[in-house]
Protein backbone atom coordinates (compact mmCIF):
# COMPACT_ATOMS: atom_id res chain seq x y z
CA UNK A 1 0.00 0.00 0.00
CA UNK A 2 1.25 3.43 -0.94
CA UNK A 3 1.25 5.73 1.87
CA UNK A 4 0.66 9.34 1.29
CA UNK A 5 3.82 11.28 2.87
CA UNK A 6 4.20 14.54 0.60
CA UNK A 7 4.33 17.82 2.55
CA UNK A 8 1.56 19.33 0.03
CA UNK A 9 -0.71 16.29 0.10
CA UNK A 10 -4.52 16.97 0.65
CA UNK A 11 -4.69 14.13 2.30
CA UNK A 12 -2.38 15.32 5.31
CA UNK A 13 -4.45 16.81 8.10
CA UNK A 14 -1.87 16.71 10.62
CA UNK A 15 2.00 18.82 10.23
CA UNK A 16 3.77 15.38 11.06
CA UNK A 17 6.94 17.60 12.42
CA UNK A 18 4.52 20.10 14.37
CA UNK A 19 3.42 16.75 16.06
CA UNK A 20 6.75 15.82 16.74
CA UNK A 21 8.15 19.59 17.97
CA UNK A 22 4.85 19.35 20.38
CA UNK A 23 5.84 15.88 21.97
CA UNK A 24 9.64 16.90 22.17
CA UNK A 25 8.48 19.89 24.32
CA UNK A 26 6.55 17.60 26.68
CA UNK A 27 8.93 14.99 27.11
CA UNK A 28 10.66 16.72 30.09
CA UNK A 29 6.72 17.64 31.84
CA UNK A 30 5.03 14.33 30.57
CA UNK A 31 4.62 13.49 34.35
CA UNK A 32 2.12 15.91 34.86
CA UNK A 33 -0.91 14.30 32.69
CA UNK A 34 0.53 10.89 34.06
CA UNK A 35 -2.74 9.97 35.95
CA UNK A 36 -4.71 10.61 32.39
CA UNK A 37 -2.27 8.39 30.27
CA UNK A 38 -2.74 5.97 33.35
CA UNK A 39 -5.70 5.13 32.94
CA UNK A 40 -5.91 4.90 29.51
CA UNK A 41 -3.15 2.30 29.91
CA UNK A 42 -4.85 0.28 32.55
CA UNK A 43 -8.28 0.14 30.48
CA UNK A 44 -6.84 -0.86 27.51
CA UNK A 45 -4.31 -3.22 28.76
CA UNK A 46 -7.03 -4.87 30.82
CA UNK A 47 -8.01 -6.63 28.17
CA UNK A 48 -5.14 -9.19 28.33
CA UNK A 49 -6.46 -10.37 30.82
CA UNK A 50 -8.94 -12.63 28.71
CA UNK A 51 -5.86 -13.73 26.67
CA UNK A 52 -4.24 -17.09 27.32
CA UNK A 53 -1.58 -16.56 25.27
CA UNK A 54 2.28 -15.65 26.15
CA UNK A 55 3.55 -12.41 24.71
CA UNK A 56 7.48 -11.95 24.17
CA UNK A 57 7.77 -9.79 22.22
CA UNK A 58 5.82 -6.46 22.54
CA UNK A 59 5.89 -2.88 20.69
CA UNK A 60 4.91 -0.15 22.90
CA UNK A 61 3.69 2.47 20.24
CA UNK A 62 3.67 6.01 21.65
CA UNK A 63 2.56 5.57 25.07
CA UNK A 64 4.80 8.02 26.98
CA UNK A 65 5.42 5.77 30.12
CA UNK A 66 2.28 4.67 30.90
CA UNK A 67 2.45 1.48 28.61
CA UNK A 68 5.98 -0.09 28.60
CA UNK A 69 6.34 -0.21 32.43
CA UNK A 70 3.08 -2.32 32.88
CA UNK A 71 3.76 -4.42 29.74
CA UNK A 72 7.24 -5.50 31.68
CA UNK A 73 4.98 -5.64 35.15
CA UNK A 74 3.32 -8.54 32.96
CA UNK A 75 6.38 -10.66 32.88
CA UNK A 76 7.04 -9.73 28.86
CA UNK A 77 10.51 -9.67 28.35
CA UNK A 78 11.33 -7.55 25.35
CA UNK A 79 9.30 -4.24 24.87
CA UNK A 80 10.26 -1.87 22.75
CA UNK A 81 9.06 1.78 23.20
CA UNK A 82 8.37 3.58 19.81
CA UNK A 83 7.70 7.43 19.70
CA UNK A 84 7.80 9.85 16.95
CA UNK A 85 9.74 12.43 19.45
CA UNK A 86 13.12 10.74 20.66
CA UNK A 87 13.04 12.40 23.90
CA UNK A 88 9.64 10.90 24.52
CA UNK A 89 10.27 7.06 23.22
CA UNK A 90 13.37 7.79 25.80
CA UNK A 91 11.30 8.29 28.69
CA UNK A 92 8.86 5.86 27.89
CA UNK A 93 9.92 2.59 29.97
CA UNK A 94 11.15 0.45 27.11
CA UNK A 95 13.62 0.01 24.93
CA UNK A 96 13.58 3.59 22.72
CA UNK A 97 13.47 4.08 19.34
CA UNK A 98 12.89 7.04 17.29
CA UNK A 99 9.65 5.81 14.31
CA UNK A 100 6.95 7.75 12.94
CA UNK A 101 3.88 5.59 12.59
CA UNK A 102 3.46 6.44 9.14
CA UNK A 103 6.92 5.18 8.11
CA UNK A 104 7.34 1.65 11.03
CA UNK A 105 11.20 0.63 10.43
CA UNK A 106 10.55 -3.09 11.87
CA UNK A 107 10.99 -6.25 10.11
CA UNK A 108 8.04 -8.46 9.70
CA UNK A 109 6.49 -10.43 12.39
CA UNK A 110 8.88 -8.63 14.35
CA UNK A 111 6.76 -8.43 17.83
CA UNK A 112 3.70 -10.84 19.23
CA UNK A 113 2.06 -8.07 20.32
CA UNK A 114 1.24 -4.25 19.51
CA UNK A 115 0.02 -1.87 22.15
CA UNK A 116 -0.83 1.78 20.55
CA UNK A 117 -2.45 3.88 23.44
CA UNK A 118 -3.37 7.80 22.38
CA UNK A 119 -1.15 8.14 20.04
CA UNK A 120 -2.41 6.85 16.59
CA UNK A 121 -4.76 9.95 16.63
CA UNK A 122 -2.29 11.85 15.75
CA UNK A 123 -1.47 9.45 12.11
CA UNK A 124 -2.71 10.97 8.76
CA UNK A 125 -3.02 7.48 6.79
CA UNK A 126 -4.46 5.27 9.28
CA UNK A 127 -5.45 2.71 7.39
CA UNK A 128 -1.60 2.33 6.07
CA UNK A 129 -0.29 2.46 9.44
CA UNK A 130 -2.37 -0.38 10.67
CA UNK A 131 -1.36 -2.45 7.70
CA UNK A 132 2.31 -1.98 8.97
CA UNK A 133 1.21 -2.52 12.14
CA UNK A 134 -0.25 -5.57 11.56
CA UNK A 135 2.92 -6.79 9.56
CA UNK A 136 5.20 -6.16 12.39
CA UNK A 137 3.04 -8.83 14.04
CA UNK A 138 3.79 -12.74 14.01
CA UNK A 139 0.87 -14.66 13.29
CA UNK A 140 -1.98 -15.09 16.23
CA UNK A 141 -0.06 -11.51 17.72
CA UNK A 142 -1.86 -8.80 19.65
CA UNK A 143 -2.99 -5.36 18.43
CA UNK A 144 -4.45 -3.26 21.17
CA UNK A 145 -5.18 0.68 20.47
CA UNK A 146 -6.99 3.22 22.29
CA UNK A 147 -8.13 6.63 20.39
CA UNK A 148 -9.84 9.49 21.51
CA UNK A 149 -13.08 9.28 19.66
CA UNK A 150 -15.70 11.30 18.70
CA UNK A 151 -16.91 13.54 21.18
CA UNK A 152 -13.58 13.57 22.74
CA UNK A 153 -13.14 17.51 24.14
CA UNK A 154 -16.30 18.50 22.99
CA UNK A 155 -16.93 21.18 25.50
CA UNK A 156 -13.81 22.69 24.21
CA UNK A 157 -14.32 22.68 20.46
CA UNK A 158 -17.27 24.25 21.03
CA UNK A 159 -16.50 27.22 23.51
CA UNK A 160 -13.73 28.01 20.95
CA UNK A 161 -15.86 28.07 17.48
CA UNK A 162 -18.01 30.42 19.40
CA UNK A 163 -15.39 32.57 20.75
CA UNK A 164 -13.24 32.89 17.62
CA UNK A 165 -16.51 33.46 15.80
CA UNK A 166 -17.00 36.40 17.95
CA UNK A 167 -13.79 37.87 17.79
CA UNK A 168 -12.92 37.27 14.14
CA UNK A 169 -16.42 37.22 12.80
CA UNK A 170 -14.79 33.22 11.30
CA UNK A 171 -13.38 29.96 12.81
CA UNK A 172 -10.71 27.51 12.11
CA UNK A 173 -9.60 24.04 13.11
CA UNK A 174 -8.40 24.21 17.02
CA UNK A 175 -9.29 20.46 18.13
CA UNK A 176 -7.71 17.53 16.80
CA UNK A 177 -10.89 15.76 14.58
CA UNK A 178 -11.18 12.11 16.44
CA UNK A 179 -12.19 9.06 14.41
CA UNK A 180 -16.06 7.84 15.07
CA UNK A 181 -16.63 4.09 16.80
CA UNK A 182 -18.48 2.75 13.67
CA UNK A 183 -15.30 3.07 11.80
CA UNK A 184 -12.96 1.62 13.87
CA UNK A 185 -14.06 -2.24 13.54
CA UNK A 186 -14.18 -1.19 9.45
CA UNK A 187 -10.37 -0.12 9.52
CA UNK A 188 -8.99 -2.84 11.47
CA UNK A 189 -11.13 -5.16 8.96
CA UNK A 190 -9.84 -3.74 6.05
CA UNK A 191 -5.83 -3.84 7.42
CA UNK A 192 -6.18 -7.43 7.63
CA UNK A 193 -6.50 -7.87 11.17
CA UNK A 194 -8.69 -10.78 12.40
CA UNK A 195 -10.98 -11.26 14.87
CA UNK A 196 -11.42 -7.40 14.68
CA UNK A 197 -13.52 -5.95 17.22
CA UNK A 198 -14.09 -2.16 18.33
CA UNK A 199 -15.95 -0.67 21.80
CA UNK A 200 -15.94 2.97 23.23
CA UNK A 201 -15.28 3.76 27.21
CA UNK A 202 -15.74 7.26 28.50
CA UNK A 203 -13.48 9.04 30.79
CA UNK A 204 -14.56 12.39 32.40
CA UNK A 205 -11.85 14.57 33.18
CA UNK A 206 -12.42 16.85 35.84
CA UNK A 207 -10.40 20.69 35.89
CA UNK A 208 -10.68 23.70 38.19
CA UNK A 209 -10.42 25.89 35.41
CA UNK A 210 -9.58 25.84 31.83
CA UNK A 211 -6.41 26.87 32.05
CA UNK A 212 -5.19 24.07 33.85
CA UNK A 213 -7.20 22.48 30.62
CA UNK A 214 -4.97 23.76 28.66
CA UNK A 215 -1.79 23.20 30.56
CA UNK A 216 -2.42 19.49 30.58
CA UNK A 217 -2.84 19.51 26.50
CA UNK A 218 0.75 20.65 26.52
CA UNK A 219 2.20 18.74 28.66
CA UNK A 220 0.52 15.75 26.81
CA UNK A 221 2.18 17.33 23.34
CA UNK A 222 -1.60 17.07 22.14
CA UNK A 223 -1.57 20.68 21.42
CA UNK A 224 -3.12 22.09 17.59
CA UNK A 225 -1.27 20.51 14.62
CA UNK A 226 -3.67 20.64 12.16
CA UNK A 227 -2.65 21.72 8.69
CA UNK A 228 -5.87 24.03 8.26
CA UNK A 229 -5.36 25.98 10.98
CA UNK A 230 -4.85 29.51 11.18
CA UNK A 231 -1.33 30.38 11.25
CA UNK A 232 -1.79 33.76 12.03
CA UNK A 233 -1.39 34.70 16.23
CA UNK A 234 -4.52 33.73 17.83
CA UNK A 235 -6.44 36.91 19.34
CA UNK A 236 -5.37 37.76 23.02
CA UNK A 237 -8.98 36.80 24.20
CA UNK A 238 -9.81 34.28 22.28
CA UNK A 239 -8.57 31.82 24.87
CA UNK A 240 -9.90 33.69 27.71
CA UNK A 241 -13.33 33.61 25.73
CA UNK A 242 -13.56 30.08 25.16
CA UNK A 243 -12.97 29.38 29.24
CA UNK A 244 -15.88 31.82 30.34
CA UNK A 245 -18.20 29.67 27.72
CA UNK A 246 -17.25 26.43 29.07
CA UNK A 247 -20.11 24.72 31.08
CA UNK A 248 -19.41 24.34 34.83
CA UNK A 249 -20.25 21.96 37.12
CA UNK A 250 -22.76 23.25 40.77
CA UNK A 251 -19.11 22.68 41.99
CA UNK A 252 -16.79 25.16 39.60
CA UNK A 253 -15.26 22.66 37.83
CA UNK A 254 -15.16 22.08 34.09
CA UNK A 255 -16.56 18.30 32.99
CA UNK A 256 -14.15 17.60 29.89
CA UNK A 257 -15.08 13.94 28.35
CA UNK A 258 -12.72 11.88 26.42
CA UNK A 259 -14.20 8.96 24.70
CA UNK A 260 -11.30 6.12 24.18
CA UNK A 261 -12.17 4.17 21.57
CA UNK A 262 -11.03 0.56 21.87
CA UNK A 263 -9.68 -1.30 19.50
CA UNK A 264 -8.28 -5.12 19.13
CA UNK A 265 -7.30 -7.55 16.30
CA UNK A 266 -5.34 -10.65 15.82
CA UNK A 267 -2.75 -11.06 12.94
CA UNK A 268 -3.81 -13.91 11.28
CA UNK A 269 -2.91 -17.34 11.84
CA UNK A 270 -4.72 -20.90 11.02
CA UNK A 271 -5.68 -21.94 14.68
CA UNK A 272 -8.07 -18.83 15.14
CA UNK A 273 -11.95 -19.12 14.70
CA UNK A 274 -13.45 -19.14 11.39
CA UNK A 275 -16.55 -17.77 10.43
CA UNK A 276 -18.95 -20.47 9.37
CA UNK A 277 -19.85 -21.00 5.73
CA UNK A 278 -23.22 -20.03 4.28
CA UNK A 279 -25.71 -23.31 4.34
CA UNK A 280 -23.03 -25.30 7.10
CA UNK A 281 -25.52 -25.28 9.79
CA UNK A 282 -26.30 -28.76 10.85
CA UNK A 283 -29.79 -27.97 12.44
CA UNK A 284 -32.41 -25.73 10.80
CA UNK A 285 -33.60 -22.38 12.72
CA UNK A 286 -37.38 -23.55 12.05
CA UNK A 287 -36.80 -26.72 14.07
CA UNK A 288 -35.04 -25.33 16.99
CA UNK A 289 -38.19 -22.52 17.38
CA UNK A 290 -40.89 -24.57 16.41
CA UNK A 291 -42.26 -23.60 13.12
CA UNK A 292 -43.37 -24.38 9.93
CA UNK A 293 -40.08 -22.81 7.56
CA UNK A 294 -41.92 -21.36 4.51
CA UNK A 295 -40.04 -19.62 1.15
CA UNK A 296 -40.50 -16.12 0.82
CA UNK A 297 -42.94 -16.82 -1.80
CA UNK A 298 -45.01 -19.00 0.62
CA UNK A 299 -44.66 -15.58 2.93
CA UNK A 300 -45.92 -13.33 -0.22
CA UNK A 301 -48.95 -15.78 -0.90
CA UNK A 302 -50.52 -15.31 2.62
CA UNK A 303 -52.96 -13.37 2.54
Amino acid sequence: MALLHATDSPAEVFNRRLVRLHRDRAAAIIGRVAPVLDEAAERLLDRLDDVTRRFTRALDLGGRGAVAPRLRARGIPLVVSADLSAPMAARAGGLPVAADEEWLPFAPESFDLVVACLSLHWVNDLPGALVQIRRALAPDGLFLAALPGLGTLQPLREALAVAETELRGGLSPRVSPFPELRDAAHLLQRAGFALPVADAEEVTLRYRSAAALFADLRAAGETNAVRARDPRTPPRLLFPRAASLMPEGADGSLAVPLRLVMMTGWAPHESQQKPARPGSAEARLADALGTVERSAGEKAARP
